[in-house]
């Protein structure tokens, strides 16, 4: 199975990452629109600090980036990094789906055997 060009512990920062209702709803809000940590912020019922360590996470499996601008941290959406998290979900649907065919074939050969 080829892994897009994703290492097993970038795949593994990735879903770890979005393991986290806020970290998910993070991506989601940045991906709409960009926004500054501090507008990050006021969404959470939690301090500025932990919403810095959530993007920090998603910085670190490149979901996300952030951009200097004058006293703002702006944080960007990585769509690249999402759409190679979703080839890799592909690939591992298209590996049940295979997998569920060839156990109808096996069902199919065990009941055409068993007419005999």
């Amino acid at each position: 199975m080829v892994v897009y060009q994703l290492s097993d512990s970038a795949v593994d920062r990735i879903f770890q990452a979005l393991a986290d209702a806020t970290r998910r709803d993070i991506v989601e809000r940045i991906l709409r629109r960009e926004q500054s940590v501090s507008d990050l912020a006021r969404h959470y019922d939690m301090s500025f600090a932990a919403v810095q360590k959530h993007v920090a996470v998603l910085e670190r499996a490149t979901l996300v980036t952030k951009e200097r601008r004058g006293r703002e941290q702006i944080v960007h959406g990585n769509s690249e990094t999402l759409r190679r998290a979703a080839e890799l979900l592909d690939a591992y649907e298209q590996i049940w789906h295979e997998r569920a065919s060839r156990i109808g074939e096996i069902l199919s050969e065990t009941e055409k055997g068993s007419d005999t």
